[in-house]
């Protein structure tokens, strides 16, 4: 059966996001690819998928435009069968250690990379609602965001933005344990060559995305299974 499905950072043709997109375009589905500035590549994309991909612009940073964004989806749409919250941000000075880093930068990364997901749920929740065959959150955290393993020096900002999503994503899915037609969970996707160079990391974006399309499929009605999970469906520690 073939699904609605909103997926949010889809504009660099070379990373997770816009793969996803493309991998649920094949797989039949309606996709809603948001973008917070115009891509070049998604444009591209919609050619080849007309009817299928539709386009929003969106930044998860401002409630007043992720409102807008659901309000304009709600005209092209009566339901969302799937979100995932992909888009995140990292500063310019992320790799630093403290005595060089800008503390005052942490906080918009936690606006967009932590609250900025929780809005989108917030404003498409009338949509995923009326999903027919039970709606799913996915966030995309990592492994930076977990405590428990935390061994690193620097992503003061990603490492903190991750593990705030984590907690809000583990009291959505407190405040959703009664609710039977939506799940949540947040996901460490691994390790992926989301720039262009970067070819240490062993996952390819276009080939990982159909691992994550199927994972996300046995997640949808798991409320009982672990709400933090690695690609590989296994518990992460919080």
């Amino acid at each position: 059966m073939s699904q609605t499905v909103l997926i949010t950072g889809t504009g660099r043709p070379y990373a997770l996001g816009f793969n996803l997109v493309k991998r649920y375009l094949e797989a039949g589905d309606t996709v809603f690819a948001s973008i917070r500035r115009p891509s070049e590549a998604l444009e591209e994309l919609k050619k080849d998928w007309p009817g299928q991909l539709e386009i929003l612009t969106m930044d998860i940073a401002s409630t007043e435009s992720v409102n807008a964004a659901a309000r304009e989806a709600g005209k092209r749409t009566d339901h969302l069968d799937l979100i995932i919250n992909n888009a995140t941000t990292a500063s310019a000075d992320t790799e630093k250690d403290l005595p060089d880093f800008d503390l005052d930068l942490i906080a918009p990364a936690v606006n967009t990379g932590a609250v900025g997901p929780i809005r989108v749920v917030k404003a498409f929740l009338p949509l995923l609602k009326k999903s027919a065959i039970g709606a799913l959150i996915v966030n995309i955290s990592s492994e930076a965001g977990s405590i428990g393993r935390c061994y690193r020096t620097f992503y003061l900002d990603y490492g903190t933005e991750k593990a705030a999503l984590n907690m809000l994503t583990m009291t959505l899915h407190n405040w959703l344990k009664d609710e039977p037609n939506i799940n949540i969970f947040c996901l460490h996707p691994g390790w992926i060559r989301t720039n262009p160079g970067n070819n240490e990391a062993p996952l390819i974006p276009y080939e990982h995305a159909e691992t994550l399309r199927n994972l996300f499929e046995t997640k949808r009605h798991d409320k009982n299974g672990p709400v933090f999970i690695t690609y590989t469906g296994e518990a992460y520690p919080w």
